[in-house]
């Protein structure tokens, strides 16, 4: 299958918590080779991101962390 095929086709899922915020949150998908894709849930036509496993692994570990946190 095609990248073009898999995200068209592809399992998006968005946080639990994201649901009071007005839609402002991103949607994530698991595609082959581990990779993940990202998208913007006001934006869903946009091409998304497609991130590698180990990027994907590095943003959870830092998210975690509070790395991204103001």
């Amino acid at each position: 299958m095609d990248l073009n095929e898999e995200l068209r086709t592809a399992d998006w899922r968005k946080a639990s918590k994201s649901g009071s915020n007005g839609g402002d949150c991103i949607e994530v998908a698991p595609l082959s080779g581990g990779r993940v894709a990202i998208r913007d849930t006001e934006r869903p036509g946009q091409v998304p991101f497609v991130v590698t496993a180990s990027v994907w692994d590095a943003f959870l570990d830092g998210a975690k962390r509070g790395e991204f946190d103001f």
